[in-house]
């Protein structure tokens, strides 16, 4: 690995964005089928009532299907909200409206619950760039969920959601970044 993990990490994310983009409609569909179906298993082997799940962006593995499984199972869906501060807050979503939020970033409308919310989950799905064997996991550079679980206190479960080939021997690692319990992909999940 590079001695500055910060260029590292660039570097990085500009290949993996690059091979975001490539993905064809057909790979993409046969990869979201594989992941809901993966998240909805990871769900129920934990027993899972409450959860965390982001909205996927549009190179993003598509998290909308699993979402929409949850909440018709009755299972109650935190959504990130990204704050000014570099904090996360949380919402419900009881809209079912989306918006752009800082960066971007695909975000459920709706009552902000506070930072303190995500404590109350079973489960806690997060978006990864990367993730390593030991289960670092590589974001996209903002942080927001890295602050989020080196926060918590009784940290649930906590699975990463990427592309089969994103799953990677090492991953360029800072002091701030925090590791993941496992990986969830379109065609397995592993428990790190």
């Amino acid at each position: 690995m590079s001695p500055d993990p910060t260029l590292a990490k660039r570097a990085l994310r500009a290949e993996l964005r690059e091979r975001r983009q490539n993905l064809s409609q057909h790979e993409r569909d046969i990869a979201t089928a594989g992941l809901t179906e993966n998240l909805e298993t990871i769900t129920r082997q934990l027993s899972a009532r409450s959860i965390s799940c982001f909205l996927s962006a549009p190179t993003e593995p598509n998290t909308r299907p699993f979402i929409n499984w949850a909440e018709a199972q009755g299972i109650r869906v935190l959504f990130p909200v990204s704050r000014d501060d570099g904090l996360l807050d949380w919402t419900v979503g009881e809209e079912s409206v989306e918006r752009q939020g800082l960066f971007g970033m695909p975000e459920a409308v709706g009552e902000l619950l506070g930072p303190i919310a995500i404590n109350d989950v079973d489960l806690i799905i997060v978006p990864a760039a990367s993730v390593d064997k030991t289960g670092m996991r590589m974001g996209w550079g903002r942080g927001y969920f890295d602050k989020t679980l080196g926060s918590m206190e009784n940290c649930p479960p906590v699975y990463a959601v990427i592309f089969d080939s994103e799953f990677v021997d090492e991953v360029p690692r800072e002091l701030h970044d925090q590791p993941v319990n496992g990986v969830v992909t379109p065609t397995r999940i592993l428990a790190l």
